[in-house]
C-alpha cells in the first residue's frame, strides 16, 4: 500500500498528467462555441483531430500580416488650458483638406498633450501647418501615431477576430530595431483576402439620412447628407438574422440620447411624411429620402422608410418619447455578419498602411508536412534520449521511470497548451523537444548524485543525495528562467513562442516532475 504522504509528490504528478489528459481529450476543453454570428468556415481554425489542440500558422496553414499604423502625430502640443480635446479637435480638421473630424485624435497625458491624424492623406508639413493656423504650438511632427492608439488598434482587432469566430489568430505590437513600429495579425487556416476584409478597413459605421433639401438649383431638386448614428450610439448590438419581410439586419438598440435625436429627426427632415415614407428611390441624382448604412465611406444598403416604423415615430414625438429599437439592413447576410462584427468590436482610430507592410500565405498542405515532420522530429528525439540512457545506466529500474517522467513532463504542457488554447507552432515544438533533452539531463544528474556514492542503504541517505543533486539542477533552472526571460516579454517573433515553453517546462519540472522522480527512484534503490 502507498504511503500518501511520503509518495504527496507522486499523487501531484498524477493528478497533473489526469488534468492534461483531460485538457487534451475531453470535449468542449479549451473555450467556448464560436459567436453565433461567425462565418461558418471558421468555426474550426486551427483544431480538429483527435485532441483539443489549436494550431497556429505555421502547423494550420493561413495569413500573416505586418504593417504600420497610417497616421502622423505631433508631441508636445501647448493647449490652453480648459481647453475641450473637441473643440481642438474640430479646429484641426478644418484645417486639413484630406481628414475629417473622426481622423483627428487628441490625447491629453500627465507629461505631454499629442495631436494624431489618420488619414493616410495627411503628411506631417500638412499636420504641422494646420496647428499653426489653429494657434497652438508644438515640439515635433513625426510620422506614425503613439502607442496608445497601436494598443487600442490590437484590442479591437483582436475583438474582431473573436467575434468572427476565428480561434487562433493573434494580434501584437512589434518594434525592429531601427525604431519602426508595426502591428502583426496572424490569422490559421484564413485567405489573406477574408484577413484583409476584417483587418484592413478601419469599421467606421455610420446611419445616414438622405434627403430633399428645401433649396432648389437649375439642375432641380438638391439633397442633404446627415450622419444620424455612429457606432457610439447603440445600447446593445443583436445577432445578424435574415427574416422574411426584412432581409439581412442587426437588430440594435439606441441609447436614449441617440433614441430621441433620430426620433427628431425622421419627424423633421420628413421621413415620416406621406413624401417620405417607401421614397427611397436609390440613384444618384435622385435619391428621395434614403437611410443609408454606410462603412468606411461606402455606402452597403440603401433603406426606405416603411409606414409602420413611421407611425411609431410619430407617435414617439408627439408623447415626447422616443424609438430604441432599430434595424440595419444589408444586401446580404455576409455584410450583416460584417457590419455586426464592426458594430460589437468598435471602429479602429486608424487603418493598417499595407502598402508599406508585407503579408504572405501558408498553403494548408504545407503546413501539414510541417505537422508531420514535427511529429518525427519529436518521435525521434524520444528514441535518442531513450537509447542513451540504456547505455549509461544499463538499469530499467534507473532508466525507464527517467523516460516516463521526462514524457510526462511533455505531457503536462501540452494539456496546458490545450486548456488556454495556445496556438501552436514550430518554435512550441521546438521548445517542447528542448523540455525533453533539459528534463532528462537534470534526471541523470539526480540519478547519477544518488548512485555516484556506492548503494543506497536508507531513505535518510536517498533523501541528503537527492537534495544536493536537486540544488544543482534548482541553481540550473533559474539560470535557464533568467536566460529565457527577456526572450519571453519582447516581441522577437517565434524566439518568444520557444522561450514561453521552455520556461514552463523548467517550471514543471523542477516543481513537479523532478521530485516526482525522486520518490520513485527512492522506492526503487531503498528497503527502508
Amino acid at each position: 500500500m502507498i504511503d500518501l504522504r511520503d509518495n504527496w509528490r507522486l499523487v501531484l504528478l498524477a493528478l497533473f498528467i489526469f488534468a492534461s489528459v483531460f485538457a487534451l481529450f475531453a470535449p468542449g476543453v479549451g473555450g467556448g462555441a464560436p459567436d453565433a454570428g461567425a462565418n461558418a468556415s471558421a468555426v474550426e481554425q486551427g483544431g480538429g483531430g483527435p485532441t483539443n489542440l489549436q494550431y497556429g500558422l505555421e502547423l494550420s496553414g493561413g495569413t500573416r500580416m505586418r504593417a504600420p499604423v497610417n497616421g502622423v502625430t505631433a508631441e508636445g502640443v501647448q493647449i490652453p488650458q480648459g481647453t475641450q480635446a473637441d473643440a481642438v479637435q474640430r479646429q484641426v480638421a478644418g484645417n486639413l483638406s484630406a481628414a475629417d473630424l473622426g481622423d483627428v485624435n487628441v490625447r491629453f497625458t500627465n507629461t505631454s498633450t499629442t495631436v494624431e491624424a489618420f488619414s493616410e492623406n495627411v503628411t506631417a508639413d500638412e499636420l504641422g501647418a494646420a496647428l499653426d493656423a489653429a494657434g497652438y504650438e508644438y515640439e515635433t511632427v513625426r510620422p506614425g501615431v503613439t502607442d496608445q492608439t497601436r494598443t487600442d488598434i490590437v484590442r479591437i482587432l483582436k475583438d474582431k477576430i473573436s467575434r468572427a469566430g476565428l480561434s487562433g489568430g493573434q494580434v501584437q505590437q512589434v518594434s525592429t530595431a531601427n525604431g519602426g513600429d508595426f502591428v502583426v495579425i496572424e490569422m490559421p487556416n484564413v485567405n489573406q483576402s477574408e484577413v484583409e476584409t476584417l483587418v484592413t478597413e478601419r469599421g467606421q459605421v455610420q446611419v445616414v439620412a438622405t434627403f430633399p433639401s428645401d433649396n432648389q438649383s437649375a439642375n432641380g431638386t438638391e439633397y442633404r447628407r446627415v450622419p444620424l448614428l455612429t457606432q457610439g450610439d447603440f445600447r446593445s448590438v443583436g445577432t445578424a438574422q435574415d427574416t422574411r419581410g426584412t432581409g439581412p439586419h442587426v437588430p440594435l438598440t439606441l441609447n436614449d440620447e441617440a433614441a430621441q435625436e433620430y426620433t427628431r429627426a425622421m419627424n423633421e427632415y420628413g421621413f415620416t411624411s406621406s413624401e417620405g415614407i417607401y421614397a427611397c428611390r436609390r440613384t444618384a441624382d435622385n435619391p428621395g429620402y434614403c437611410l443609408q448604412t454606410v462603412v468606411d465611406g461606402d455606402v452597403v444598403y440603401s433603406a426606405d422608410m416603411s409606414d409602420g416604423l413611421a407611425e411609431s415615430l410619430r407617435n414617439a414625438a408627439a408623447r415626447g418619447d422616443s424609438v430604441n429599437n432599430f434595424f440595419m439592413t444589408t444586401t446580404n447576410m455576409s455584410q450583416a455578419r460584417e457590419l455586426q462584427i464592426h458594430l460589437q468590436a468598435g471602429a479602429l482610430p486608424a487603418s493598417l498602411n499595407m502598402d508599406e507592410g508585407t503579408a504572405y500565405y501558408l498553403a494548408p498542405s504545407l503546413a501539414e508536412e510541417f505537422k508531420l515532420y514535427s511529429l518525427i522530429t519529436g518521435l525521434i528525439a524520444a528514441v535518442a534520449v531513450t537509447v542513451v540512457v540504456f547505455l549509461r545506466y544499463g538499469d530499467p529500474k534507473v532508466a525507464a521511470p527517467m523516460l516516463v517522467t521526462a514524457l510526462s513532463e511533455v505531457l503536462i504542457l501540452l494539456g496546458f497548451a490545450a486548456a488556454i488554447r495556445l496556438p501552436m507552432d514550430l518554435s512550441h515544438i521546438a521548445g517542447f523537444i528542448a523540455v525533453i533533452g533539459t528534463g532528462v539531463d537534470d534526471l541523470i544528474i539526480i540519478a547519477d548524485e544518488v548512485m555516484s556514492e556506492g548503494e543506497v542503504n536508507s531513505s535518510r541517505v536517498f533523501q541528503s543525495r537527492f537534495r544536493k543533486a536537486f540544488w544543482v539542477i534548482g541553481a540550473a533552472a533559474a539560470t535557464t528562467i533568467i536566460a529565457m526571460s527577456p526572450l519571453a516579454v519582447l516581441s522577437l517573433g517565434d524566439l518568444q513562442g520557444f522561450a514561453i515553453i521552455t520556461i514552463l517546462g523548467v517550471l514543471v519540472g523542477v516543481l513537479i516532475t523532478r521530485p516526482a522522480y525522486g520518490d520513485i527512484l527512492r522506492s526503487l534503490l531503498t528497503d527502508k
